[in-house]
């Protein structure tokens, strides 16, 4: 099985290098940024990446925004990422693209080598690996996610609102009278804890919680 390790830390990228070879992997490149990484998976094509999540040139979310290019462009190609905290956000980015072939583990992990180990082969034969403290994470995001108040007919208002549809356009798709459609926002507003303000404003905010984009 063909690996490329992308880490910046030489000592800890000499020793990813030295543990994989023994237990019986190909590192066909190992580099210390995203560019690089990139640029050794479309050379060699590996079974699987390794990849710090956090790497030159700004020390944030590099290693997953090249994952996430390796899912689309390479999508044969299995993803392990290693964290040295739990950082759910890039958890959840990299499993909204795709589940399979992928892996984000936190680097204490690498110290239990079986586990490691093993981990990398599920990743790379098509399944997913998740460090235990990354799922506890993002069920407890899960659970704190003010989406979840929301009533089964909330969430048909908010999605029609998505759609950019107004009250009345709501209440005919609905069959539910104005007042109603009134009362349901007003119940969303208040669920999704957005401040008073200009109703519009917190039409907008609300739509963008709905579509999971901003805070």
């Amino acid at each position: 099985m063909r690996v490329v390790i992308a880490e910046d830390s030489v000592l800890l990228r000499a020793g990813l290098i030295k543990l994989l070879e023994v237990s019986g992997f190909e590192v066909a490149a190992a580099v210390g940024d995203a560019d690089a990484l990139l640029a050794a998976v479309e050379e060699h094509r590996p079974d699987a990446v390794v990849a710090d999540v956090r790497m030159p040139p700004g020390h944030s979310d590099e290693g997953v925004r090249a994952a996430l290019v390796i899912r689309r462009q390479w999508p044969d190609v299995a993803v392990l990422l290693l964290s040295q905290y739990v950082e759910e956000r890039y958890a959840a980015d990299l499993l909204s693209a795709n589940t399979s072939r992928v892996g984000y583990l936190l680097k204490d992990r690498v110290a239990d080598v079986s586990a490691f180990i093993d981990a990398l082969r599920r990743v790379a034969s098509g399944e997913t690996a998740l460090d235990p403290e990354v799922v506890a994470q993002l069920l407890i995001r899960r659970r704190s996610d003010p989406l979840d108040r929301l009533t089964p007919r909330e969430r048909d208002v908010l999605s029609l609102m998505a759609e950019g549809r107004s009250n009345s356009g709501i209440a005919e798709a609905l069959v539910i009278s104005d007042s109603a459609v009134a009362k349901h926002i007003n119940n969303i507003f208040a669920k999704l804890d957005l401040p008073a303000a200009d109703a519009d404003h917190r039409r907008v905010l609300a739509v963008l919680r709905f579509l999971g984009v901003g805070s």
